[in-house]
């Protein structure tokens, strides 16, 4: 079994590792009710509704 000749920095370590921490959601819709904008799929987090439907309370 072949084993690292020498440890490998922190910095080539991190740089190998830092696409796992970007997770952003760029993609949004904007919403027929109210014009924000929201995550697709999803019901709209201004006005609460989803797909025309009324599904959780309007925030005050």
């Amino acid at each position: 079994m072949s084993v690292p000749k020498r440890r490998q920095t922190s910095s080539r370590r991190d740089r190998r590792r830092k696409h796992n921490d970007v997770l952003s959601f760029s993609h949004t819709v904007k919403c027929s009710r109210c014009g924000s904008q929201a995550l697709p799929h999803r019901a709209c987090p201004d006005c609460g509704t989803y797909k025309g439907k009324q599904v959780v309370s309007e925030k005050k």
